[in-house]
């Protein structure tokens, strides 16, 4: 699981028809503090985020288990949105 900022949606008028209906949105992966780290990922949204929220993102084989996605072509989804972060340091 990584934590992600929302920073932009995909539109795709040709796609994957088992894709017809999912909201792909572009996250910047983030470390707890909140700073940005390198990189962009384009998920599936199953819980509905929006802009510049952070959101919590699975990859690989845990993407395809998030609700709606089983035998979709899904790399990463958005299972849920962060309301905060603690660090106990």
């Amino acid at each position: 699981m990584i934590l992600a900022r929302v920073v932009g949606t995909i539109v795709a008028t040709r796609k994957d028809p088992r894709l017809e209906g999912f909201k792909l949105l572009i996250v910047k992966p983030v470390s707890p503090e909140g700073q940005d780290e390198s990189g962009y990922v384009i998920a599936v949204d199953t819980v509905g985020a929006g802009s510049k929220e952070t959101v919590i993102v699975v990859s690989g084989s845990s993407a395809r288990m998030a609700e709606g996605c089983k035998d979709k072509p899904v790399d990463a989804s958005i299972v849920g949105i962060v309301d905060t972060v603690t660090l106990n340091r």
